[in-house]
């Protein structure tokens, strides 16, 4: 859901409101031996290294049309990555000397402390439980007329996301041509409005917003547990039906605490 430029208010001056997501996910698999929880570390920590993980948030970048400033990644010993992009919303002047191509950034210094992208990985397990968890956090902060919300799709799609939370804040003020201050530019009643529906009747979802301070919250739980894509490196068809049967309540469990915030079922 993104407005189009006929929808686009008047405002006078420069569009200061700033506006961020922050998205988080859980991957929750069932790795039964310590030497297979780290392999299954071992194989996150491939599949998502900061190579990967930067081209994810160039694409994010690009999806709310600014500009990449700069890009700093690094890989983290024994596990984990972290990449962050300073971008802008605006145009980066580009002229040509010599047949060679140089940006000029004296316009968009302003907006270095206000536009970025970050992501932090946090691959886990304990050797005395058998659920392995993998948590990334993305954080898309924009100051002027782009959001970030247009991305959700891509975001939760770029993941094996089990349980989703999102929090979306705008901040500042802009004016109208008329000097009257608006405090946010784009209607929205809930993060779910910039969700896919197939994706979101894939999930149990429950909204907390505080609309008087544009503070919007949404967390989103998987609905069904194919356990074969929660296993490591087993098959499903090797385990008899009440170890199946104990697996998935495991998984579930885990799930449902991660999801609430609680030792719903004591510690």
């Amino acid at each position: 859901m993104v407005l189009g430029l006929e929808n686009r208010l008047s405002l006078y001056g420069f569009n200061n409101l700033t506006k961020t997501l922050s998205f988080n996910i859980y991957d929750v698999c069932y790795a039964k031996s310590e030497r297979e929880q780290k392999d299954y570390i071992a194989y996150i920590d491939e599949q998502y290294n900061s190579e990967r993980l930067t081209n994810i948030l160039c694409k994010v970048t690009e999806m709310i049309g600014a500009q990449v400033l700069n890009i700093s990644k690094q890989d983290y010993d024994p596990q984990g990555a972290s990449v962050t992009i300073l971008i802008t919303d605006g145009q980066i002047p580009v002229t040509e000397n010599n047949g060679d191509m140089l940006k000029t950034r004296d316009s968009v210094v302003a907006h270095l402390d206000k536009s970025h992208v970050t992501v932090h990985t946090y691959p886990e397990y304990h050797p005395d439980n058998a659920i392995t968890t993998f948590r990334v956090d993305i954080s898309v902060s924009t100051c002027g007329e782009i959001s970030p919300l247009n991305t959700l799709d891509y975001l939760i799609g770029s993941f094996d996301s089990d349980i989703i939370t999102m929090d979306y804040r705008v901040r500042g003020f802009t004016r109208d041509v008329s000097g009257k201050k608006l405090f946010i530019d784009h209607p929205i009643t809930s993060i779910q409005d910039y969700i896919d529906n197939q994706t979101l009747l894939r999930y149990d979802a429950i909204d907390i917003n505080v609309y008087q301070a544009n503070m919007f919250h949404t967390k989103m739980l998987i609905k069904d547990i194919d356990l074969q894509n929660y296993l490591f490196k087993t098959d499903v068809y090797e385990l008899p039906p009440k170890e199946r049967l104990s697996i998935t309540d495991a998984l579930r469990k885990e799930m449902i605490e991660i999801f609430s915030g609680t030792n719903v079922y004591g510690a």
